[in-house]
Order: structure tokens, then sequence, then C-alpha cells
């Protein structure tokens, strides 16, 4: 420190609000932006430490008029180039020393959006103890081997954590609770350059600081300099991953510890959401066989440490293999558990193709003998599908769009399909499939739903899982149907629906073959369940017809089951404690 008292800047007393906080903006070269920069700052009422990372003389003469300009400046010097991470933690250092705890972290250059500082400081304020770090939002601006590259270290990080909640590792606009990043640098060397930014939010993560995202516009400035060395700093991040990749894997059982065990049902979709846009991103940018290439480390690492979904995979091929035996049926070979993820990870791929209408008919998708038979009839009325977790259901947007032009009403379980639908909104705008929210079939979404039969749109419904907060006392709901040589149990909601809306029903599976997905559709029968004596029997009857239908078509592809828990077990008789997910 150049020995100048350190004050608050212009409008406001460091601390006033709760939070005692200073900005540490890390300088190399930058001196031109600088003036710009700080003339944004002043009006937030925060001391400035500058960090001269060993700039050429001209950016320190100007570092040091700035600082003689503006009382609540400070300018930092370090003798040679220290690299990003070094100049930010020096003035980290500065800062605490200062009395400051909490640091605003932002770049010399003008690449972020200054306006979103009060919007990072309130969410600091909210969650002091929490490293708060802008998500950004892109315009055209930045270069494409910049883009491929954050996202790379993205799908790392996801490893290194396995999570999904640090939805961004790179960006270097952030406030920092300065205790716990000092104390880790102390114990724990740290990358010092580019590869800072991400090393450091992996590392607090890993200690139980929890991270918190402000979405903020970057801009990559025309003509600005950049100090990303794109050899240097690449092999220094392939090491940063490689170390943190190791260090993931004997942190395995605290990472694992984190994850709560409950059955499907209960468990909350948000991150399934957030893993949803990142997919969908991914795929847009890098194209599909990119990204396949890119979920090999992903599908890998999550078979290795997902143990309970590599029980429940098990599981459900022992029980395939058992009953095939028993029937004398003859199975696809290479049935394992790891297979049987990758099979996962290339269906959530079809089913981006097939919201984006990437899927072509004929050529991706193909028909069953009888299919079309099935099919042609309803293209141009209402038609309620009933399928299942067994292949990709996306598929259809495929067939309805390109066949008829349909419009496809899916109902799901969940209490975020609006989040999805404007999800498939963004990514792919001409999608004609709408995602419905459910919790009960109850007389209301049956209305609503003959509505859209009668208009001529097709509804889509899976039978073969139970809706989500289901108790004891609702388990006269559940119909339990034979299903690989057990009873199994099925929600009531579904058949009740086919039996009652006015319409033609048919079965529609999606299962691979090679590199195609093969549909397969057959008519089924939804007798009305009038009179009211006859009902548990007839509900029984579909149910049972159901059960075995889907029996037969996991049985032509085991490894499209998706149904990652124990199928055979009710929500209502789990033990959260015990149970295979």
């Amino acid at each position: 420190m150049n020995g100048k008292p350190v004050t608050s800047a212009p409008g406001g007393t460091a601390g006033a609000d709760g939070l005692r906080c200073c900005i540490v903006i890390p300088c190399y070269n930058h001196g031109a932006s600088l003036p710009a920069v700080l003339d944004r700052l002043a009006a937030f009422g925060l001391h400035c430490f500058i960090v001269d990372d060993g700039s050429e003389l001209a950016t320190r003469v100007r570092i040091n008029a700035l600082d003689r300009q503006h009382a609540w400046v400070t300018a930092l010097h370090l003798p040679t180039n220290q690299g990003k991470g070094g100049a930010v933690l020096h003035g980290f250092q500065a800062a605490r020393q200062a009395g400051y705890q909490h640091a605003l972290q932002i770049d010399a250059d003008g690449q972020h959006e200054i306006d979103d500082i009060p919007r990072l400081l309130a969410e600091a304020r909210r969650h002091p103890d929490a490293l708060v770090s802008g998500q950004p939002v892109y315009d055209e601006s930045i270069p494409k081997a910049r883009r491929y590259g954050r996202y790379l270290t993205h799908v790392w990080v996801w490893i290194e954590t396995l999570s999904l909640q640090i939805r961004d590792a790179m960006c270097g606009f952030r406030v920092y609770p300065l205790a716990p990043v000092l104390s880790l640098v102390q114990r724990v060397p740290m990358g010092r350059y580019m590869d800072f930014d991400p090393e450091v939010m992996v590392r607090l993560y890993w200690e139980g600081v929890p991270v918190r995202f402000v979405p903020t516009r970057v801009i990559y400035p025309e003509g600005g300099l950049s100090n990303f060395d794109a050899v240097r700093d690449n092999v220094r991040i392939s090491w940063m991953h490689t170390r943190l990749f190791f260090g993931m894997l004997w942190r395995l059982p605290q990472l694992l510890s984190r994850r709560r065990a409950s059955h499907w049902a209960q468990r909350e979709e948000l991150k399934g959401l957030l893993g949803m846009r990142i997919m969908m991103r991914l795929y847009q940018t890098l194209g599909r066989g990119a990204f396949e290439l890119a979920l090999y480390p992903v599908v890998a690492v999550y078979w290795l440490t997902a143990g309970a979904a590599r029980r429940a995979s098990r599981q459900w091929l022992e029980a395939v293999c058992r009953h095939a035996a028993a029937t004398g049926m003859a199975l696809p070979r290479g049935l394992n558990s790891y297979r049987h993820f990758r099979r996962f990870a290339q269906a959530m791929l079809d089913k981006i193709a097939g919201w984006r209408g990437d899927l072509v008919l004929g050529r991706d998708v193909v028909l069953a003998p009888g299919t079309e038979a099935v099919l042609h009839p309803s293209m141009r009325r209402g038609t309620l599908i009933l399928g299942a977790h067994l292949g990709d259901l996306e598929v259809c947007r495929a067939l309805a769009e390109q066949m008829s032009g349909q419009v496809v009403t899916a109902l799901v379980f969940t209490d975020h399909a609006q989040r999805y639908n404007q999800i498939l909104k963004e990514f792919s705008p001409q999608a004609t499939v709408h995602l419905l929210s459910v919790r009960e079939l109850g007389p209301e979404t049956a209305l609503m739903l003959q509505q859209k039969l009668d208009a001529g749109e097709w509804v889509a419904i899976l039978g073969d899982r139970l809706s989500a907060g289901r108790t004891r006392a609702q388990a006269q709901r559940i119909v339990y149907g034979a299903f690989m040589g057990r009873l199994a149990p099925f929600s009531a909601g579904p058949f009740v629906l086919a039996a009652t809306l006015r319409a033609p029903v048919v079965l529609l599976f999606a299962l691979r073959d090679g590199p195609q997905r093969v549909i397969h559709c057959e008519s089924f029968d939804a007798p009305r369940l009038m009179p009211r004596s006859e009902r548990p029997q007839r509900l029984q009857a579909m149910v049972d017809r159901y059960a075995q239908r889907l029996e037969h078509y996991a049985l032509l592809s085991p490894l499209d089951w998706f149904n990652f828990y124990d199928f055979w077990q009710a929500p209502h008789q789990a033990d959260p404690a015990k149970e295979t997910p």
C-alpha cells in the first residue's frame, strides 16, 4: 500500500449498509480503460484498490495519477507480473488489513456491467457467508473460441463438484467473503493466473461456502486488450482441472453426503431445470457430435459416483434377465449399468433434438410395422397418447409436426412446467410441444384436456409413474399390475382419464435401434368405467393390459428404461433413509 489513508468514496460510508465491502481491480496494461471504469464506480461509495500487476511504465503512471486524483482509490504495485489470481489475492490481503470483510472483484477492461453492482451487493447482504458471482449473459461480441472453452470448463466443474450448482466458474465479477478465501489460500496452493477464478470457486464449494449467482451482461469490447494466453493459460487450466478431478475423488464421501436420498416423487426438480438449460446451450453451441464426446467423462464420473442410481439400474437389469429366462425370451446383448447410463445420456440429447426439430422422420425416426396404420386415422383428430419412461416420448414432437403439424400437450407431474415451457420457447421457438403441470388428475384437468382433444390436439401422458405428494391415505389411488414377474404400483389417474375422455387412445414407445429411434404404436382399449359397480374390475383390467404391453416393449430394449429407482415400491411405503431411488 502506498501509505495513503483508506477512505470511502463520495456518496456513502463503507459499511453503512451492513456490508463492509471494498472493490479490488487487478490491472495489467489496462490503464487506458481504467478512468472510465472508475468514473462509473464512484457513485457506489466503496473504497477501491487497484492492483498494478507489473504493468508497463505508462500504465503505472496512469494508475498513480488516478490514486492522487481520487481519495477513495488506493494504488498497489507488484514489481513483476503475478497473474490475475496473484493480483486479486494481493488486493484481498490489503483489503483485509484495512478492515474490510468483503471485496467486489471487477476487471479493468470494462467487460462487466457496472450497473449490476447493486444487485451483487444486495445478494451479498442477504447471504454474507456466500461467494456471490455474476452469471454472464453474452452478446455476439464474445469470441467463439472463448465461448467453447468456457463451456468445457463448466462441464469439468460440474464433474469436480458432483453438482450443477456452479452455473459459471470463470466470471471475474464477484463479491468474495474475505475470511474463507484468505484462509483457503494459506492452506492450499492454487493457480495464480486465469486458472484462479474457477479453482477458487470449486475449492470454496468443497469447503462448504455457498455460491450464489446474479445474471449480468458481459461484453467483449471491440479492439479490447485480452491478457488471456491461448497456450499457457489453456495448459494451466487443463492442469487445474486435473488437480481438481483427483481432489474430487478423495472427497467423494463428503460431496455425496450432500445429496439427500428420497423417493423420486418427492425430489425437487430445480437442478433438472438448470441442467436442461445448460444442456440446451451446450448442444446449441457445440453441436451434437462434440457434445456427445463431452458427455463421455460426465457419464463415467456419474456412473462411478451415483451409487443409488447404479444400484437401481442393476436391480432393473437383473429383474429383466430373470423374467426373460423364465419366459424364454431372448434379450439384446451388452446389458450392463454403464451402458444403461450411456443410453440415458443419449436420450437426453434426443430430447433436445426433438425439441429443436432436428429429428427427421425417415432418417432419425422410423415407424415400426403397423404403427402407421394406427396413427394415420388419428392425425387429424384429438388423440390421447399413453406412454412411459421407456425410450424417448419427445420423438412424438418430430412425428406430430412433420406428419401433420399437430400440437402436442404433454402432462408432467412437476410444479415447474412453466419454466420448462420458457426454456422450450427460448431454444426452440417453433416447438409445438407444450408442457402442462398437474399434481392430481381431477375433473378440472379432464375438462381442460377434453377441450384440447376436441380442438384436434394430441395429449400425451405417462402411465408408469405415480404423482408427487402421495401419502398413505391416498394409497387407494394406486392400482397394482404384474410387471416383470412382480406386482408394481401404477397410478389410477392416467387410466381413469383414458376411460373418461372422448378420444382414441394409443400406446406409444420410441425405442433406440442403432442410430435410429423406432416408434412402436398400438391402439389401447380404454372402456368406460361405468357402471360404478364394475369400475374396479375395468380399471384393473386396463392397468394389467398396460403393464403387460409395457413389459413387452421394455424387453425389446431394456436399456431404454429410465426409471432409476425401485419401480416396485410405492412412495408411501418407502423409507427415504434406506430406499434405492
